[in-house]
């Protein structure tokens, strides 16, 4: 299961192995800020939830957490790939590449 939030925030159901799962685990990409969902950013904000949902919904992806806790609001960072024909997409540089989101400054 997969539930996409905003741009750049999504919940994923986590296949450890061995028969176990993590389920809801709420994950934050990595690197990125996507635009918000309310107020003046909201259109653009609307299409970049959008544009991630349909990258991985429905869709096995690999998910490589930065931090091995959760962060202020709950919720784990993480790289997130998919595959594409033979070779792996990263989620984060293609929602850049195609003006959904930004790179943060840290």
């Amino acid at each position: 299961m997969i539930k996409v939030y905003d741009g750049d925030t999504c919940t994923v159901d986590i296949d450890l192995g061995l028969g176990t799962w993590v389920k809801g685990e709420k994950i934050r990409l990595s690197r990125i800020n996507a635009p918000e969902i309310r107020g003046d950013e909201r259109k653009k904000g609307l299409a970049s939830r959008d544009a991630l949902r349909e990258l991985i919904y429905g869709k096995d992806i690999l998910l490589q957490t930065i931090k091995d806790k959760k962060g202020k609001y709950g919720r784990y960072i993480g790289e997130i790939w998919i595959q594409h024909n033979d070779s792996k997409i990263n989620i984060s540089d293609w929602l850049v590449s195609n003006n959904y989101a930004v790179y943060r400054d840290y």
